[in-house]
């Protein structure tokens, strides 16, 4: 068994879709892990140790809010960065 926050993946996703659509950020490995981790930050975790979990999980990302949400956090994680880069 393997303890997983379901979010790390969504918030990754997410943050890949915003940067296709923002060619005047760096999208470095430093830059990009930093987007996603004050992401995380703001968002909240959602921990599951089952395939079952993860599947449940998934459902709730379908809601337009869940999404919203998201992305709120992965865009205003890239103006955060984009005016601060660390590398």
């Amino acid at each position: 068994m393997e303890l997983i926050n379901f979010m790390e993946d969504v918030v990754s996703t997410y943050v890949d879709e915003v940067l296709e659509k923002d060619s005047a950020f760096c999208g470095c490995s430093r830059c990009r892990m930093d987007v996603i981790a004050i992401a995380l930050n703001h968002v909240t975790p959602k921990y599951v140790v089952t395939t079952k979990g993860y599947a449940y999980a998934r459902m709730g990302e379908l809601q337009a809010q869940f999404r919203t949400d998201t992305i709120v956090a992965v865009t205003h994680a890239l103006k955060v960065v984009k005016a601060n880069p660390r590398h």
